[in-house]
């Protein structure tokens, strides 16, 4: 694949799935591989690192949810942006995949351009995200016991612990962070989590605060940082401090 063009990796048992994903989406400018099955995939993405995953859920041996949680827990690809697709009877899927970490999903069957746009999308997020972090800028947002980490996308907290976040995820924190002690409707957080069925909207949303939720320590009966604001969104509900130099509280969690 060439240096300059984003690169897309496709893990489906369907080879005829896996070969009309693949010209679409190199017929609007991107390099593809696929892959049949995780050992291909695994095989591939120690040869090269890819910008973006496309994850069948129904694969032969390890299925691709079982994937997704260990994409996750490896540090080497917690960072990796992943659509997953599902069979249109597996709405429990859905679920499960976005609290595991997808960054989108599309059920089968689907028309190419639909895939397309959901790929891009999950691209813009995460160009977005780096663009905003040039080198003069104020990398870490300070709020509570956390630290974000705009540059890497990880959450610092004092005593050593590194979270990483997939691109969703500091998607809606940083929207969150960006605006504190201000009601963020779902209007708003649907235009920076755009992707999804309309119908579904709601619940990924509601699936990614509980997320970040559960990396926080947070509760929803008891918010320290994430509330509820019932009819308008949720609000974050601490300072938020901009600061381009880590403090030393978080140090030993920075060198880990």
């Amino acid at each position: 694949m060439h240096s300059g063009v984003q690169k897309v990796l496709v893990v489906d048992d369907d080879a005829e799935i896996g070969r009309l994903v693949a010209s679409y989406l190199r017929q609007n400018g991107f390099a593809v591989r696929v892959a049949g099955n995780e050992a291909g995939m695994r095989q591939m993405l120690m040869a090269e690192s890819p910008d973006l995953l496309v994850l069948d859920v129904m694969l032969p041996g390890k299925d691709g949810l079982t994937i997704m949680r260990e994409l996750r827990a490896d540090a080497g690809t917690a960072l990796l942006p992943v659509l997953m697709l599902t069979a249109r009877a597996e709405d429990i899927d859905r679920v499960v995949g976005l609290e595991l970490g997808a960054d989108d999903y599309l059920t089968k069957p689907f028309l190419p351009r639909e895939l397309l746009a959901r790929v891009r999308a999950i691209l813009r997020r995460v160009t977005g995200a780096q663009a905003a972090t040039g080198p003069g800028s104020k990398r870490y947002l300070l709020f509570g016991d956390w630290a974000l980490d705009t540059v890497e996308r990880r959450l610092l907290a004092p005593g050593g612990l590194v979270t990483p976040v997939n691109p969703a995820e500091y998607a809606l924190l940083r929207l969150l962070l960006d605006h504190p002690h201000r009601a963020v409707s779902r209007g708003e957080l649907l235009q920076e989590l755009a992707g999804r069925e309309a119908e579904a909207f709601d619940r990924a949303i509601d699936l990614r605060v509980s997320r970040l939720r559960r990396r926080l320590g947070d509760h929803a009966r008891e918010p320290n940082y994430i509330q509820t604001i019932r009819h308008e969104g949720y609000v974050l509900c601490r300072a938020v401090e901009r600061v381009g130099v880590l403090p030393e509280r978080f140090q030993e969690a920075e060198l880990q």
